[in-house]
């Protein structure tokens, strides 16, 4: 497909690719994946860096897709919209909006509801960042239990800052305060008691910290006058995560009622607290148990640590599965790393050895007594049989479309690779130095008991069983046994195909 060069043909290509809206459910999430991400410094949009070889866009509508089985997804693309939608694909429930320019989080949720027909739907609505990339799904049905729960008409996602309170950057949660004991003083001031008390909107810390020492800041809730000191907003730990829940009736509402009087001249999803409290709406926020996933990024070292993060996530459920050297060296994606899980559920001793520096992609399907040393690359459509070794620095790949399939009791020794349609058979042995390859109209077959050697090539051949093959090039070729050979297994050495281009080598 050509890519869209305007924004006429953004439209375009997002409409064919985006499923249509089904009003049957009634959970709609959506993703806001239209910023800039400039102070990430790459040519890459920011929501197709990847965390742990995905997207963290696509991390996101996946979190959703399986956090909220019953909900169509919209993505709001924006910079770079065509990759960003090439990234996630046409999926069943998953539409694209497109915001041309940027106006603010609270802009793109206006773009997203453009897609929903209000006379149709009247349902709930989350809102996530398209960058955090860490969000899973038990954290988002979590958020769903709690805001069902709460009977509230919006919940914030809020995360309690670990770290220095002096490095807490995050705008900050402010709720009313719980209750003193005496009545006669329930309008001074109270204590931030996290988790506790309706919220009444987020104050960002640079206008906390342009607050006079000597004058607590006030705010009305309902009939009630609160106030709080400068100390007690920022030693406040609960911050704003970007995630939220609203019915859709309330939100529809007053979406369209949020101002752009800031010094940037954008529409805020946060205004959206202090408008639903104004109208008489009920704002609630909830933390989840787990603070990683609420990890967004705008930086590549942040990027990195999330990254890390995913990491040690993969290892925590395979470490007593399978046996991995390095935890800080080594990929496993996850479709794989599920795959595992599954089978030791089954009861399935698998003994699987994973080297430092080893790298499993999708589509690899691993098999129970399998050493694979260290700074192996597999990656496509590739089947072990049981009882094999690759050793090291081999690489294995081929492309979508196209398998390997590697027999019991097969070795490959270091330093070889092996490409696209290719068969290997039981117990043999692809030894260092060798290169196998396969296209789609000739795969290239190894027998069972096959023996390949030194600096061999073989491309789309056919080898029968009980051959050894050595120092040889072969192209579309077949080996087989002679008739007349009495042995039992039968070498091939040397094999050289005739010299093309002769004429334009001569000595020196």
């Amino acid at each position: 497909m050509e890519e869209p060069n305007n924004d006429s043909d953004n439209k375009l290509f997002i409409k064919q690719f985006s499923s249509q809206f089904d009003y049957s459910r009634n959970e709609t999430s959506i993703i806001l994946a239209a910023g800039h991400g400039k102070r990430i410094k790459s040519q890459t949009s920011k929501m197709l860096h990847k965390i742990w070889e995905v997207p963290t866009v696509e991390r996101v509508v996946k979190a959703c897709e399986n956090g909220l089985a019953n909900s169509n997804v919209i993505v709001v693309a924006g910079i770079k919209a065509e990759e960003v939608v090439k990234a996630i694909g046409k999926r069943n429930f998953v539409s694209y909006a497109l915001q041309e320019e940027q106006h603010g989080t609270g802009h793109a949720l206006q773009i997203a509801l453009e897609k929903i027909n209000p006379q149709e739907y009247n349902g709930t609505i989350y809102v996530f960042p398209g960058d955090m990339g860490l969000i899973n799904v038990e954290t988002i049905k979590f958020f769903k239990e709690e805001f069902e729960k709460s009977m509230s008409d919006m919940m914030v996602l809020t995360g309690i800052y670990e770290g220095e309170i002096e490095a807490n950057n995050y705008g900050r949660i402010v709720r009313v305060p719980d209750p003193l004991p005496d009545k006669n003083e329930k309008n001074k001031k109270g204590v931030i008691s996290i988790g506790h008390g309706k919220v009444v909107e987020i104050l960002e810390y640079k206008d906390i910290l342009n607050l006079e020492e000597s004058k607590p800041y006030k705010f009305k809730y309902g009939k009630e006058n609160y106030e709080y000191t400068k100390k007690e907003l920022i030693e406040n730990r609960e911050f704003n995560s970007g995630v939220y829940a609203f019915k859709f009736k309330p939100l529809v509402k007053l979406i369209n009622k949020i101002e752009s009087n800031n010094v940037q001249k954008e529409i805020y999803l946060t205004d959206l607290i202090g408008l639903f409290n104004q109208y008489g709406y009920v704002v609630e926020a909830v933390s989840p148990k787990e603070q990683y996933v609420l990890m967004g990024f705008n930086n590549k070292s942040v990027l990195k640590e999330m990254d890390v993060i995913a990491r040690k996530l993969s290892y925590e459920k395979l470490k007593d599965i399978i046996t991995i050297d390095d935890p800080d060296d080594f990929f496993i994606e996850e479709g794989v790393s599920e795959e595992l899980i599954n089978k030791d559920s089954q009861g399935i001793i698998l003994d699987i050895h994973i080297g430092k520096g080893v790298y499993i992609g999708k589509g690899v399907h691993l098999n129970c007594n399998l050493r694979i040393e260290k700074n192996v690359l597999l990656e496509g459509e590739i089947s072990f049989g049981k009882n094999v070794i690759v050793k090291n620095n081999a690489q294995i790949s081929c492309f979508y479309g196209q398998k390997i399939l590697i027999g019991n009791g097969v070795e490959i020794y270091r330093g070889n690779e092996i490409k696209g349609n290719v068969e290997i058979g039981d117990h043999s042995k692809i030894e260092s130095g060798v290169r196998l390859t396969g296209n789609d109209q000739f795969p290239c077959q190894i027998g069972t008991n096959v023996t390949i050697r030194g600096l061999s090539y073989i491309y789309a051949s056919k080898v029968d069983d009980n051959i050894i093959i050595e120092h040889s090039i072969l192209k579309k070729k077949k080996i087989s046994k002679p008739a007349s050979s009495k042995s039992d297994i039968y070498c091939v050495r040397y094999y050289l195909p005739e010299v093309e281009g002769k004429d334009a080598v001569k000595d020196i």
